[in-house]
């Protein structure tokens, strides 16, 4: 098993080296950093060429992913660099932004991969039922609105209840601009009402495209396992069908959603864009868009890094799942 580990890992290091390199690239085909402060006012050439070396802009390209990458790997991820907003630490800024976001989203993803494992395996042992016909249908409506059509109408909704709640005398308890950034106060019960009110509507949204997605998954490759032969010679055998099927079918039916699951979460923690503008969290998403809007290449870098770096740790979680799950694949 550590072999396996050892080899997994040899593959995901030039990966990971690649995706900096393409990340450095992109980043660089951004623009200049320094063009609309150049503009805002007439600056000497020494202030142009002072800012120019201060971001090392004038040097090379290789040079420059060189020194960026020594200096990452280093845990010096940069500052930034737009006059203004310079000197601000890129790291502390991302590590600020991540635990707003991954507090979000790791309760979103795990509501979302239970509920659509257990819809999509019941859907697929009662296939063609009332059950399966509404779970599917509500699974294609989940899935084609936009993540953003879906927050809406949720924020709208949250708005609603609000103005219910004030109308019959109670407190209002739906967040719909962030939670506080003084984090929240109070007994455990005020703290409770609080953390639901702030963190409910976000995960919801989160939740409805996630599970719209787990759970055909999980049926369509339940079904696929139900139908194999080695199912059919265990009830053959006289073996139950609930032990046939969480024995035998349910255990490599999770291979797909493994994959999924592991990927979509390394993604989603740099991709929750939509969810925090809409419902004005001060996570990754926000952190992004305001570096694109500022052309903060190290900002921008970071963030696409981090990125980069957990879709790779979690798509080598899913290898290491694959050989508990499936004994064919070697461990040798």
């Amino acid at each position: 098993m550590l072999r396996y580990i050892i080899r997994r890992l040899m593959i995901s290091i030039p990966l990971l080296i690649l995706a900096s390199f393409l990340c450095f690239g992109l980043t660089t085909a951004m623009g200049d950093p320094l063009g609309e402060w150049k503009l805002q006012k007439p600056r000497t050439p020494a202030e142009i060429t002072a800012a120019y070396e201060r971001t090392g802009y004038n040097d090379p390209f290789l040079e420059r992913y060189a020194n960026w990458a020594g200096d990452f790997v280093t845990g010096d991820w940069g500052e930034s660099v737009v006059p203004g907003n310079a000197g601000r630490s890129v790291k502390e800024d991302i590590g600020k932004a991540f635990v707003v976001t991954f507090r979000l989203v790791i309760v979103a993803e795990i509501i979302a991969l239970l509920l659509g494992m257990i819809v999509g395996v019941i859907g697929a042992v009662r296939q063609y039922s009332l059950f399966d016909y509404t779970a599917t249908g509500i699974s294609f409506a989940m899935f084609s609105m936009p993540l953003f059509c879906v927050a809406l109408i949720l924020k709208t909704g949250g708005i609603s209840l609000n103005n219910w709640l004030e109308s019959i005398g109670a407190d209002r308890w739906i967040v719909t601009a962030g939670p506080p950034g003084d984090g929240f106060k109070g007994g455990f019960g005020e703290q409770f009402f609080q953390y639901t009110g702030a963190y409910i509507l976000p995960t919801i949204s989160l939740v409805v495209i996630q599970f719209a997605l787990y759970s055909r998954f999980q049926r369509a490759s339940m079904l696929d396992t139900l139908n194999a032969d080695y199912v059919r010679t265990a009830q053959a055998k006289g073996i139950s069908e609930a032990r046939s099927i969480f024995r035998h079918a349910f255990r490599n039916a999770l291979i797909p959603i493994v994959t999924v699951s592991s990927l979509n979460f390394g993604a989603t923690i740099g991709g929750a864009v939509i969810t925090e503008t809409v419902f004005g969290w001060s996570g990754m998403g926000k952190f992004l868009v305001d570096a694109i809007t500022k052309l903060e290449p190290f900002q921008v870098l970071g963030f696409m890094m981090v990125t980069a770096v957990f879709i790779i740790v979690f798509n080598l979680i899913a290898d290491i799942l694959y050989a508990f799950m499936d004994p064919r694949i070697r461990l040798d």
